[in-house]
């Protein structure tokens, strides 16, 4: 299988899940997602899925600091509705790696476990994506802004050239070179198009 080789620079996000352990799934329960995980589930690599998965590891570690995260104890917050913008697009990614969802996940086993009812839309927040611990009740905000990032200026000029039915193989081929390499200038720029601000509970 052959991707973009920056795939595998990109930090991985491990987490602790306490139903893997429970039925033996992944010894001691944990689990590591990289970027390719997330990448074959969503099917591509753009700055929306760049972007959720930087939203989810910054998240994540603010929250937990040195601790390993915990799926299933972890409620997500959109101010948006699924169906809005790209919200549903970095949903999907934060489903995959936190377990949250809001009413088709596991509903637990004896009380534990449970993963549905841990995600919701259209809250009432000041960020892209909020996270809460559910053991200690942390809070925090996560904005992600990939604008100055900019794409490459034949971008634009290739695409129109789809939209005609005009587009070659060589233009195929260095669109997708092109759409690539600012995905990896993202993860390059991770403090220019991540902020956190931890919220006091």
């Amino acid at each position: 299988m052959n991707y973009p080789k920056f795939f595998d620079t990109v930090e991985p996000i491990k987490l602790q899940d306490k139903l893997s352990a429970f039925l033996g799934s992944l010894e001691d329960g944990v689990v590591e997602f990289t970027y390719l995980d997330i990448v074959k589930n969503a099917g591509h690599s753009c700055p929306t899925v760049a972007g959720a998965y930087l939203i989810t590891m910054a998240g994540l570690k603010a929250l937990y600091k040195d601790e390993l995260p915990v799926r299933g104890e972890i409620f997500v917050s959109f101010k948006e509705t699924a169906t809005e913008g790209v919200a549903g697009v970095i949903s999907n990614v934060v489903t995959q790696v936190t377990g949250a969802t809001t009413t088709s996940g596991f509903k637990g086993i004896g009380g534990d476990f449970a993963r549905h009812g841990l995600m919701e839309f259209e809250a009432d927040i000041d960020a892209s994506v909020q996270f809460k611990r559910l053991d200690t009740g942390a809070v925090v905000n996560v904005v992600y802004d990939p604008g100055d990032i900019p794409m490459h200026p034949r971008q634009q000029e290739i695409m129109q050239r789809f939209m005609q039915g005009l587009a070659t193989p060589e233009d195929k081929a260095e669109f997708s070179t092109m759409w690539q390499q600012r995905v990896e200038a993202i993860f390059a720029n991770i403090d220019k198009v991540i902020t956190v601000n931890p919220r006091a509970t």
